[in-house]
């Protein structure tokens, strides 16, 4: 039983009558009498004021929490009683995660249910669990709080950011997908894929004459082809040490992934071939390019699963292995880290020979603290080396990108929250340049 500030107040005016009892006898018995009433009153407040049971509180969320955003969970107050109160409620949470708020409160009215919502913010992916719901309410009196426990604890799995992909579903249905920042491109170039045959036309091209149907029919007869429609894209995941860095409190694997999901439901939307690849010292998950949204929900549990690990990347084993699964030409976007040393010099390397078969795409995180401290003005000694080491950083950066466009490699360098939107607008301008 915890009393109100109200109680207390009325509580302590028993504390000058007990006080003046000191020069007039008697008072002081006065005193201790109204502070005995009011106890009693407390007392009686405690008891009309129910038990926990009065109240039926549900927590409510999705199944699936997406990772990196803000998650709404919303509370219910079922008042079983005909009589109403204010309360406060306190959801149990799991610690890992970043919440605005774990304290709600409200009035609800005899009979009826009072809903509040809380947002909250998963920064790794991963299996958690809610604990129980604490409620504390005012007595009819005002006088005291009554608190209760409700057995609301259970588990919740925290997964790439889907709420990106039910944003571009519904965009995507009212025609509107230049608010989510995404822009459409119109498909250029001729195309290869074989469409019908039909009468010469003074502009067609002459290499497109078909000169075994003119034969046939006696007059000129081209071949009207169209842009190819299903091409294949392979999201290839780097896994190493350098991608457990991370930018404001999540690691940029989990950019990374929630990226390659997002790439994953635009393009079999698009009616593309998707497939992902994982890798750290060695090859950790292949899943083989297919199409339709099924293919979507396996990259789903696939891309759940993968976790960084403590090794240096080895392109040239993961980039082989993929030469050898993938013979046909496909978009293949390798998302990592620029770390210096061999394993960089190693990128380079196999990726210049993928550009030979494939469409290659390295795909960087950006950080902006680096970028902030390169272009801070120094002030002591410390922030001098600080602003020259972020500086080389970004020269050295920058040399990477440089080296592997003048090989023939298309990059991507962008910071964290521009990842996804940037990798889909690239992808969407290189199928409607027809490079794929």
């Amino acid at each position: 039983m915890l009393p109100t500030t109200r109680g207390i107040l009325i509580l302590l005016l028993a504390a000058p009558l007990i006080a003046l009892g000191v020069l007039l006898r008697g008072l002081e018995w006065i005193g201790w009498v109204y502070a005995l009433l009011i106890v009693s009153l407390f007392i009686m407040d405690w008891r009309m004021a129910g038990r926990v049971d009065r109240f039926d509180v549900t927590r409510q969320h999705e199944t699936k929490l997406s990772l990196g955003v803000q998650n709404p969970v919303t509370i219910s107050v079922r008042n079983r009683f005909r009589r109403g109160t204010s309360f406060e409620v306190r959801d149990e949470a799991p610690e890992a995660f970043q919440i605005e708020t774990r304290l709600l409160s409200g009035k609800v009215q005899p009979l009826e249910t009072w809903t509040g919502v809380y947002h909250l913010q998963p920064l790794r992916r991963g299996d958690y669990r809610f604990g129980d719901i604490t409620l504390r309410w005012k007595g009819p009196l005002g006088l005291v709080l009554r608190q209760g426990m409700v057995k609301a604890g259970g588990p919740v799995k925290v997964y790439p950011n889907l709420l990106d992909v039910r944003m571009y579903d519904l965009l995507l249905r009212k025609n509107r997908l230049q608010e989510l920042g995404l822009r459409t491109t119109r498909m250029f170039g001729e195309g290869t894929e074989f469409e019908r045959m039909r009468e010469y036309l003074p502009d067609d091209e002459y290499r497109r004459i078909n000169w075994k149907a003119t034969a046939r029919r006696h007059r000129p007869v081209t071949v009207q082809y169209q842009t190819e429609r299903s091409q294949t894209v392979i999201a290839v995941l780097d896994t190493g040490r350098m991608m457990q860095s991370p930018v404001a409190n999540i690691a940029k694997l989990d950019y990374a992934v929630n990226a390659v999901l997002f790439l994953g439901y635009v393009a079999s939307g698009k009616g593309d071939r998707v497939g992902v690849m994982s890798f750290a010292d060695d090859v950790g998950h292949y899943l083989a390019p297919r199409q339709g949204r099924g293919q979507f929900y396996r990259m789903l549990e696939v891309l759940y699963a993968v976790d960084a690990q403590q090794v240096e990347p080895n392109y040239r084993k993961a980039l082989t292995y993929l030469a050898v699964k993938q013979r046909r030409r496909a978009l293949v976007i390798i998302f990592t880290d620029l770390s210096s040393g061999a394993s960089l010099d190693s990128l380079i390397a196999q990726v210049s020979l993928l550009a030979r078969s494939s469409l290659p795409l390295v795909v960087t995180i950006s950080d902006p603290d680096v970028h902030a401290v390169a272009n801070q003005k120094p002030h002591d000694s410390l922030s001098v080396y600080q602003r020259a080491t972020a500086a080389q950083m970004l020269d050295e950066r920058r040399l990477v990108l440089d080296t592997l466009r003048k090989k023939g490699v298309l990059t991507l360098d962008v910071p964290a929250n521009q990842l996804s939107l940037a990798v889909i607008n690239r992808y969407l301008e290189l199928k409607g340049r027809t490079m794929l």
